[in-house]
């Protein structure tokens, strides 16, 4: 009995003497020795451990390493691929006596993680060399084939923890660089044959995020097979989620990407766009759709999104190499764009009539210099179409418009048109490759109704009739000035069966005539009235046509005709010059038998020179041959007033 206590108490005072003594004897710098040299062995990297290493018993293993730093691949673009300024390893005893050797918990703070893609595309985590699978080539030769674990090699990590530090990706092929710092995350490694696990916080230019992110399988990353992942990013301004693969040794991505958010002002102020919009506009967003990357290509195969109450889908493909480039086909569905457009400028407040003296100011074109380099900075082929487009008060119907990009030359193309019962098609070319700048235009609009339109577009709803407009239009320059001085080419409209509001034009010129023979009854409620607007006149046709040559608008042909009346037109509209000089004549038709007179002639004619400056056009008629008694001046008088009233001055 004696014996036996005096080997328990041999044996516990054996076990204080080792838990007291045994730090002082493992060799510690020889452990790190050997940590060091299995690493590189494993990887082929080197493993750098400059600071301090501390290392108790007590309740488990404790191994910290301080100043560690792992040697990045050679052709990276920073000498070390992780640095850290501690990693503390936790080992249970149990493991190390059962000899199944586990990590309990792994501690790394502030680390500093570089993950890079070289400018031939091999990525930095690529621990291990690659072995070729040719038969020709030694199994111990590397290669540029997939890289294979050593047999029997795996990772028990337990927990980590990182704290602090950050994490830097950058891609040498396609030039961008992306960063996450203020790491706080915790790792779940049991195996690199068993999922990983990520979930913590980074913070991303400014913004903290939560994130969660899975591997299924480590060791296929490792090795370049394929693999499935996740991730998903919760922010107040932006939630992300991804669940795909990574195929083709690590060259494809491809999963189902999910994008949404409550603001997007406040998404772009973020990036320090200042989107300055209306409260409902720009806010609530989301797309979704099946996403692949791979060559620098980010392709959407198949997407549907949704911002404020607009619904949209389509397809897209970015190319990210040395020259941007967009690819897209899109369906807007029925787009109200008035959420989106500025509010049109308020109407000047009410001030006095100013005094007869004060002169109108004219119109100068600007010459500011206009920069369209924007049109070369990236390639691009896309459709837009809609099932309606709603923009202030004009409403269209089905209609889809083609852009394309390539060299800083821009093409758009209205390739159909259907609105206000009419359809069209039409096309502008700018040449933003040179100075100077090149602009083309070729436009065919037919079967308009003229009135909504008009009344639409710019409150005009004095013109009734359906018709065609078309313009094949070109200029050159890089101001507002040089544009219009430039400006060749034709215009030409046609409209039937119409009218003119606001005045019964032939009624007018007939009691003129009778005026002018001596009949006053009719003066006052036949030149003297106001306008009325339901007084009208009709046209049967209203045709013409403008010839462009440097600015200056030529027109020879202009015609109204209607059964009582015939108004004919020729002139110059000199845009540069801000000038018109115009002369229109009245004509009123001897017969009333209607359209279906043969009767052309115009027995009493009235002619109108409307010629000045844009800001002060004025409009002048002239009736000396048709009377030379006070009674001429009067209806000279009228007329001319009336005149002025339909044709401006």
């Amino acid at each position: 009995m004696k014996a036996i206590l005096k080997g328990v108490v041999g044996l516990l005072i054996f076990i204080v003497v080792l838990i007291v003594v045994a730090p002082m004897l493992i060799p510690t710098e020889t452990i790190v020795s050997q940590i060091t040299t299995q690493v590189e062995k494993a990887t082929g990297r080197k493993l750098t451990i400059a600071g301090d290493s501390e290392l108790s018993i007590l309740p488990e293993l404790n191994i910290k390493l301080n100043q560690v730093a792992f040697d990045n691949m050679p052709t990276g673009s920073a000498p070390h691929m992780l640095e850290m300024e501690q990693l503390a390893v936790h080992i249970p005893w149990g493991s190390l006596l059962s000899g199944d050797f586990q990590l309990e918990r792994f501690v790394i703070q502030n680390p500093k993680v570089l993950l890079e893609v070289d400018s031939t595309g091999k990525p930095n985590w690529q621990l291990f060399g690659a072995t070729s699978t040719s038969p020709s080539t030694s199994t111990n030769k590397t290669s540029s084939g997939p890289v294979t674990l050593p047999d029997g090699f795996d990772i028990a990590l337990g927990e980590v923890a990182i704290y602090g530090g950050s994490l830097t990706y950058v891609d040498n092929q396609g030039g961008t660089k992306e960063e996450l710092n203020d790491l706080s995350l915790s790792v779940a490694l049991p195996s690199l044959y068993q999922l990983l696990s990520v979930q913590g916080q980074v913070t991303f230019q400014g913004q903290r995020f939560d994130l969660e992110l899975s591997v299924d399988t480590p060791a296929k990353a490792i090795q370049s097979e394929d693999f499935k992942f996740t991730k998903m990013l919760r922010n107040e301004l932006v939630n992300i989620d991804f669940n795909g693969s990574v195929l083709k040794q690590g060259q494809l991505f491809e999963g189902a990407l999910s994008l949404s958010g409550s603001s997007v002002k406040s998404l772009a102020a973020w990036q320090k766009v200042d989107l300055n919009a209306k409260d409902n506009a720009f806010n609530q967003f989301e797309v979704t759709g099946d996403m692949s990357f791979a060559d620098n290509v980010f392709s959407l195969k198949q997407f549907t999104a949704a911002l404020d109450e607009l619904a949209i889908k389509g397809r897209a493909q970015v190319n990210l190499a040395q020259r941007l480039s967009v690819n897209a086909d899109v369906d807007l569905g029925m787009l109200d764009l008035n959420p989106y457009l500025p509010e049109p400028a308020a109407a000047p407040e009410q001030t006095p009539e100013p005094k007869e003296d004060t002169p109108a100011q004219p119109i100068v074109w600007d010459d500011t210099e206009i920069d369209l380099s924007a049109l070369n900075t990236l390639d691009a082929d896309i459709v837009v179409r809609s099932t309606g487009l709603i923009a202030r008060k004009v409403t269209l119907g089905k209609n889809q418009l083609s852009v394309k990009l390539n060299g800083g030359k821009a093409i758009v193309s209205l390739d159909s048109f259907n609105a206000y019962e009419g359809t069209g098609k039409g096309k502008i070319e700018i040449n933003g490759a040179k100075k100077p700048y090149l602009i083309k235009t070729n436009f065919a609009l037919n079967g308009i109704n003229a009135e909504p339109l008009l009344t639409d577009a710019i409150d005009f709803d004095k013109v009734l009739g359906k018709g065609s407009i078309n313009w094949q239009l070109t200029t050159q320059g890089v101001s507002q000035k040089q544009f219009v001085s430039q400006l060749g080419g034709q215009l030409a409209f046609e409209f039937k069966d119409g009218g003119v509001k606001g005045a019964n034009l032939a009624e007018m010129v007939r009691k003129g005539q009778e005026m002018l023979k001596g009949n006053f009854s009719g003066l006052s409620e036949g030149i003297n009235a106001d306008f009325d607007p339901q007084q009208k006149t009709d046209f049967s046709a209203l045709t013409g046509s403008f010839k462009f040559n440097k600015g200056v608008g030529t027109n020879t042909d202009l015609l109204l005709a209607s059964p009582l009346i015939r108004v004919t037109g020729s002139g110059d509209v000199d845009l540069p010059k801000t000038f018109v000089d115009y002369r229109l004549v009245t004509g009123i038709v001897d017969t009333i038998e209607g359209q279906s007179s043969r009767d052309k002639s115009t027995g009493f004619k009235v002619p109108v020179r409307i010629k000045g400056p844009f800001h002060k056009v004025e409009t002048n008629l002239d009736l000396s041959s048709a009377a030379k008694d006070k009674a001429k001046d009067t209806i000279k008088d009228k007329l001319k007033d009336k005149f002025k009233g339909l044709f401006g001055g």
